[in-house]
């Protein structure tokens, strides 16, 4: 089964409103950037990672794949995953100038498309390739109801339908304005709109500074919030570890971690409850199962950031046994041939054989952006 050609490919997909902002960014479109690898023997993998579809960058992941990972791939045994994983992660040159970044999120999604073809070639789902299903279901959490864009209104409006109408028992909601007390507010209006039984967690996306988390942590404390994510800037291990000491808010991080290393320094310190990996910032699925055993060896749970649109981490959160819940974003899920699908609040187990990464032809042609 050796690999024959690496195509990397630009998708620049719609989001389910005409726009969002958390406290940092504001899109309009999701970049799914990645690479189909097929094998001697006719066989597709796709992998790709995630961005905020700006095109200058997304050339620079397309080129990265093309001209520096294609040439190491290309007549490898695409079974190899382990040896061609070192080989491209540790290849002197690219990690001089890598080790994160854009070397990194290329290598993602070729490693994201070989363990597609090994699925594929296995004629099973992913999830039952490593081994199987440990839990009957994965709960979701939805945080395409909470954007710091969205009124308070439609906040409201949002977290109620997807608690009373689709059934979800857990809600994400975005905080990082200039001023806390709007969102102690927005918060309070939505403990006392949905029931008490459903669990919210909250996103900072890493936009304050130490005293202003301790600040609104201490006004927080009576929210019942199930997790203060990304409170400070993402690199800042000692100011995470000082505000889990200084909060009974659990710390939520890792989106923004592109190694194994990193996650071991957060969690040394101390500075992390709930570990959220993500196989589209990390080196791709190998990497994220590091990462996963990692924390299980710390007891700590596994919530994966859905840089993918959980399309593959349902496959890894139904198989690792530090999963517990999984994070919820339709924007690309109707892109691919065997979409991502929750009913009444827990993700479906996916049933094709690979990584539920092949997106639709139909896809290609109306989204598809020219890679140079």
């Amino acid at each position: 089964m050796k690999i024959a050609t690496v195509e990397p490919f630009i998708l620049h997909l719609p989001l389910t409103s005409e726009s969002i902002s958390d406290s940092t960014h504001s899109i309009t479109h999701w970049g799914v950037v990645g690479a189909k690898i097929t094998t001697s023997d006719g066989i597709e993998g796709y992998g790709f990672t995630g961005t905020h579809a700006h095109l200058p960058s997304d050339r620079l992941i397309t080129s990265c794949i093309s001209d520096c990972y294609a040439p190491l791939l290309l007549g490898e045994d695409a079974s190899d995953h382990s040896r061609l994983w070192t080989k491209l992660a540790r290849y002197p040159s690219l990690q001089w100038v890598g080790r994160a970044g854009i070397t990194h999120l290329a290598l993602a999604a070729i490693d994201v498309a070989l363990w597609d073809i090994k699925a594929k070639k296995a004629g099973v789902p992913l999830w039952h390739y490593l081994g199987g299903a440990r839990t009957a279901g994965v709960e979701a959490y939805n945080t395409d109801i909470g954007w710091l864009s969205f009124t308070l209104e439609d906040l409201l409006a949002g977290s109620a339908k997807a608690v009373e109408e689709d059934g979800f028992t857990r809600l994400k909601i975005k905080v990082g304005h200039d001023d806390p007390n709007i969102d102690i507010a927005r918060l309070t209006a939505v403990r006392e709109r949905v029931d008490s039984a459903v669990r919210i967690a909250i996103d900072g996306n890493g936009k304050w500074d130490l005293p202003t988390c301790q600040r609104f942590c201490a006004a927080a404390k009576d929210l019942d919030i199930y997790w203060f994510e990304e409170p400070l800037w993402y690199d800042d291990v000692t100011s995470h570890a000082r505000l889990a000491r200084n909060t009974s808010i659990p710390i939520a991080l890792g989106e923004q971690l592109y190694t194994v290393d990193a996650f071991r320094s957060f969690i040394d310190a101390g500075a992390v409850a709930y570990v959220q990996p993500d196989v589209t910032r990390l080196g791709g699925i190998t990497e994220y199962i590091q990462v996963a055993d990692l924390a299980l060896a710390h007891r700590l749970p596994v919530v994966p950031h859905a840089g993918e649109m959980s399309q593959v981490h349902v496959h890894l959160s139904y198989w690792h046994p530090a999963s517990t819940i999984l994070e919820y974003i339709p924007w690309i899920k109707d892109h691919f041939e065997e979409p991502i699908h929750v009913r009444d609040g827990v993700y479906k187990r996916p049933e094709q054989p690979g990584a539920s990464t092949t997106p639709l032809a139909e896809s290609f042609t109306r989204y598809g952006k020219a890679v140079k």
